[in-house]
């Protein structure tokens, strides 16, 4: 599922193809896309027609465009395989187009926003907002990139859990845009094991850590995000290369760039969790079911 660096990546180049641009033209090609809307096919199509389009925001893996008015967005949620492509008119197709958004764009004239998804995890609605944030984004935490993250403070309510700091960092309404992937990252980075439980780290180790979570979401936007396959793509269908960075994440059976030892995958959380054996020991006292 892309991650926070990989939908910064979406957002950006979204902007300079929406920001200022009227809704001329919109196909639900496929409904399952709009299962988030208040509506059928047409009243999303009707919710955007000659509406427009402002600088889109994101909170998280959540990205929303704010829409003339400023009382509802069209908020994007990209799920496991989501595409949000520009395309100029007529351009070919592109597999598993669920939305087409036809736009008139003040500085480079009429573009195509194609929704594309293959698994059908993701999808567009037209929502109301409040303070300028989605409806359905309001429960989601600040990320560790935005200017108002409160690094303190989350860190001594990271220090109140009882479960795992892996999945402490997982949960959005602790702090947002973080997935398996840079989990597995900023973990390696603070040499902390997945099941440490979080009343088990002092203030000073919880902001470490927090520091490494931001550390490798930053050097991952610089590089365009992670790319496994064709389904995680920027807005003009190109991959990110930050896999050639990663140090923990699918490198399981493979030496640890840190101490030589041979990287494990575990099982985790009906998912897995890749660790050095060495550098990222289970804490003593811990169960190990």
């Amino acid at each position: 599922m892309p991650e926070l660096p990989e939908v910064e990546v979406v957002r950006a180049g979204l902007a300079l193809a929406v920001r200022g641009a009227r809704v001329e033209g919109v196909e639900v090609l496929d409904a399952r896309s709009i299962s988030r809307h208040d509506g059928d096919s047409a009243a999303f199509e009707a919710a955007l027609l000659g509406r427009t389009l402002d600088e889109p925001a994101r909170r998280g893996k959540f990205l929303w465009v704010p829409l003339d008015g400023g009382a509802d967005a069209l908020l994007a949620h990209l799920g496991m395989s989501g595409q949000l492509l520009v395309r100029e008119p007529g351009a070919p197709a592109d597999r598993h187009t669920r939305i087409r958004l036809l736009l008139e764009q003040p500085r480079h004239g009429a573009l195509e926003i194609r929704f594309a998804d293959q698994r059908l995890f993701g999808g567009l609605a037209v929502r109301p907002t409040q303070g300028g944030i989605p409806d359905q984004a309001a429960h989601i935490a600040l990320d560790p990139m935005h200017p108002d993250f409160d690094a303190p403070a989350v860190a001594r309510r990271l220090r109140l859990r009882r479960q795992g700091v892996k999945a402490a960092l997982l949960d959005q309404q602790l702090v947002s845009g973080i997935g398996n992937i840079y989990a597995d990252e900023a973990l390696w980075r603070s040499r902390l094991h997945y099941a440490t439980p979080g009343q088990r780290l002092s203030q000073a180790r919880a902001l470490a850590l927090l520091a490494d979570v931001r550390d490798v979401l930053e050097q991952a936007l610089a590089e365009g995000g992670t790319s496994f396959d064709a389904q995680y793509v920027n807005v003009n269908g190109q991959a990110g290369y930050f896999e050639h960075a990663l140090h923990a994440y699918g490198r399981g059976g493979q030496p640890c760039h840190r101490c030589g030892a041979i990287m494990v995958r575990e099982a985790w959380a009906n998912r897995g969790s890749t660790r050095c054996p060495r550098c990222q020991r289970r804490p003593r006292g811990l169960a190990t079911a």
